[in-house]
């Protein structure tokens, strides 16, 4: 959500103008395609990670401002809430070490902002949702300073036209019954409780449908492999809960437009596709206009004159669709190129954890986009949404789908047929056999071990509950001990069950 707000179109002449040039960055995308316009010299990564701010009680530190002024480094930017920022690590190739050395910057970049955040009084927590938020935490006053996150606050109220509803049933403690969540928020502040990672991989054009579609069938795996947000609001809900959180907090949809199939802002979408042509030109036919901003620059008369065209309009209408597998075109130093941005996964728990993550989606979607007869071509779409959902409220529990397989947990899916595909792929991307080893060595562990962040949470605190401690005490305990372990280093396979 980053990018500053300066203007808006408000009259309907303006809306209209809005919308032709979303109309001719489209047509200006589909040339550039049949023109083979785009870089790939060599395939890079990139990821951007959110974070919490908390204070010595555990609680949210609503410091944001003071902390990013005292960083002073453009890699650090405002996200949602006042207690949250966002990291931007800088792409670098994926072949070799790259991933590795991803790991070593992000390493300093988060210590950096740790120590600095302790001169604000706060420290860094990288968790998927933090659970000692509380409803107070959600009211407008606590928007970030950026004036863009006010503006797309008044849009999605204005075209809900009621408050949001957050309506989760949750899965059972140990030896406990479910929870539910029913809560009423008059902003959008629930979506700053989720805190996520992002991966970036950069495709050649002709590639770029196939590793789409792959990133979607892998995405009900991600999750249930990488689930660590499993409280909100004082209850025990799904191990990802972010993912029915981020639909119900942005939903601009009020239950008529529900009922009547109208398409939800945060998508999973609803086919394979051909081209990445196909998500941008979906998000032109299905999806009004949040933030209605136009440049003066024509896109068709850029690629006229030989240049690349900023797509400005196309662009800051896609970041208002939030995909799980978000497509982005993107220029730099004059040359287009396209990625996906893969977003389904939490922050945390420790570096080695998300570096473990990003290695098994890159060396995976590199398999399975080459994989014949591909995948999707025997999953139907609906399988691969279905085992998103179930892989977010189960996780290592989950019964997911798979074609030549049946039902099957996603830990033993893995160790069976998807990590020998992720060596492989790593392998035709020439990642080094250190970086390959090591970090998809400590995905095959967890999986053994059956134990993500969400368990070790969802243990921590029931345990805890067992001992006599409230819901609160024992959720501002579990993440004192968690921050600890995070710290550390140590990968959340190996982190000792409460005691």
């Amino acid at each position: 959500m980053g990018g500053k707000v300066l203007i808006t179109a408000r009259t309907g002449s303006e809306r209209q103008h809005y919308r032709d040039k979303v109309q001719r960055c489209l047509c200006a995308l589909a040339r550039m395609l049949a023109e083979g316009s785009f870089s790939f010299e060599r395939q890079h990564i990139g990821l951007e990670i959110e974070l919490n701010l908390v204070d010595k009680d555990m609680r949210p530190a609503m410091a944001n401002a003071e902390v990013l002024a005292k960083l002073d480094d453009p890699s650090f930017q405002y996200e949602l809430g006042q207690h949250n920022i966002e990291l931007n690590v800088e792409p670098r190739p994926l072949a070799g070490d790259g991933v590795l050395d991803l790991a070593e910057q992000l390493k300093d970049s988060l210590a950096k902002a740790d120590t600095k955040a302790g001169d604000a009084g706060a420290r860094i927590a990288m968790i998927g949702i933090l659970p000692t938020l509380r409803a107070r935490h959600f009211k407008r006053k606590w928007l970030s300073a950026n004036p863009r996150y006010a503006v797309l606050n008044e849009k999605i109220f204005a075209a809900r036209g009621e408050d949001t509803v957050l309506d989760i049933e949750g899965v059972p403690l140990p030896s406990a019954g479910s929870e539910h969540l029913l809560h009423f928020a008059d902003s959008i502040l629930p979506e700053s409780a989720n805190t996520s990672t992002q991966l970036h991989l950069q495709v050649a054009p002709a590639d770029f449908a196939a590793n789409w579609n792959a990133a979607q069938a892998l995405a009900g795996v991600q999750v249930a492999l990488a689930a660590n947000s499993p409280f909100l609001l004082n209850r025990a809900l799904w191990h990802e809960t972010r993912i029915p959180l981020f639909l119900q907090a942005t939903d601009t949809r009020p239950p008529e437009l529900r009922n009547q199939g109208v398409r939800p802002r945060v998508w999973f979408g609803e086919r394979w596709i051909t081209s990445i042509f196909d998500l941008f030109e979906e998000n032109a036919r299905y999806f009004p206009s949040l933030l209605p901003l136009t440049d003066a620059q024509d896109p068709l008369n850029e690629l006229d004159a030989g240049r690349a065209p900023s797509l400005f309009e196309l662009r800051m209408h896609n970041g208002t669709v939030w995909r799980w597998n978000r497509p982005i075109y993107d220029v730099v130093d004059g040359i287009p190129h396209l990625r996906v941005e893969n977003r389904v996964l939490p922050a945390g728990p420790t570096v080695v954890d998300m570096m473990a993550n990003a290695a098994f989606f890159y060396g995976a979607v590199r398999a399975l986009s080459e994989q014949e007869p591909a995948l999707w071509t025997r999953m139907p779409f609906q399988v691969a949404e279905d085992n998103l959902y179930a892989g977010a409220r189960r996780g290592m529990d989950a019964q997911l789908c798979w074609p030549g397989t049946g039902w099957i947990r996603p830990d033993d899916l893995v160790l069976g047929t998807l990590l020998p595909m992720a060596h492989e792929g790593l392998r035709r991307c020439g990642v080094s056999d250190q970086a390959r080893e090591r970090l998809l060595g400590i995905l095959e562990r967890r999986c053994v071990t059956r134990r993500t962040g969400s368990v070790w949470q969802r243990e921590t605190v029931a345990a805890l509950e067992h001992r006599g401690r409230s819901r609160n005490a024992a959720l501002c305990e579990m993440l004192r001990r968690y921050l600890e372990h995070m710290r550390s280093g140590e990968p959340v396979h190996t982190w000792p069950p409460a005691g």
